[in-house]
């Protein structure tokens, strides 16, 4: 699927009228997205802890859900902005492969 497409059909489930990023609308995406990255990172913990990092198909489903819902807030918040993700994704490649040309893909800082 094309991350254009994916936005559209996320949209559907945006149970918020697009609205001003000033809004709770959009302060919801914003915190929605911490939040589910944290659930993904908790259960990655939790493998590493319980598990001795040895991840189960069912571990790897449940990661992938995770992340799935990690790329709905960053779709929803996208459109708010009136940004394309396709847009996102291809300056976060131009971003990293000038990095990568600099050799500066390790350190600090957004503008390394």
């Amino acid at each position: 699927m094309e991350f254009d497409e994916y936005q559209k059909q996320a949209a559907a489930s945006d149970t918020y009228e697009k609205c001003d990023l000033k809004e709770v609308g959009f302060i919801e995406k914003v915190l929605g997205l911490s939040g589910e990255a944290g659930e993904f990172t908790d259960k990655y913990k939790k493998i590493l802890r319980d598990k001795n990092g040895v991840v189960s198909p069912e571990d790897k489903d449940a990661m992938v859900k995770e992340l799935g819902d990690v790329l709905w807030y960053i779709a929803s918040i996208s459109r708010y902005m009136n940004v394309p993700m396709s847009e996102v994704a291809e300056k976060n490649i131009a971003k990293l492969q000038d990095r990568l040309k600099r050799g500066k893909v390790h350190g600090e800082g957004d503008n390394r």
